[in-house]
């Protein structure tokens, strides 16, 4: 199963939530919905390398999509979605949502 990082805030993940919604390969975790949550998020994105980037650009770093291997990548269509045709990610200045 695929765990999918998001919030329902986010463009990008509104964009790509209907696209997995009933797909149980998927597992969708809302990280405003509880602070267990964003922890369990915090403690994937610190330290990874793979949001070094986002970082650096002000963004979140969602979705997020998290393989059972441990695999973590920001790109919908690694895991066989569509992004949003934007391609803007939520960032923390909003510039990006």
């Amino acid at each position: 199963m695929i765990k999918v990082y998001f919030m329902p805030s986010c463009k990008d993940c509104i964009y790509v939530e209907p696209q997995i919604k009933d797909d149980p390969s998927f597992e969708i975790i809302n990280i405003g919905e509880h602070v267990s949550n964003l922890k369990r998020f915090m403690a994937l994105r610190d330290g990874n390398p793979v949001f070094e980037q986002a970082i650096l650009k002000g963004n979140i770093g969602i979705p997020c999509f998290e393989f059972e291997d441990g695999t973590v990548t920001l790109s919908p269509e690694d895991v066989g979605l569509k992004s949003r045709p934007s391609g803007l990610s939520c960032s923390l200045d909003s510039k990006g949502c």
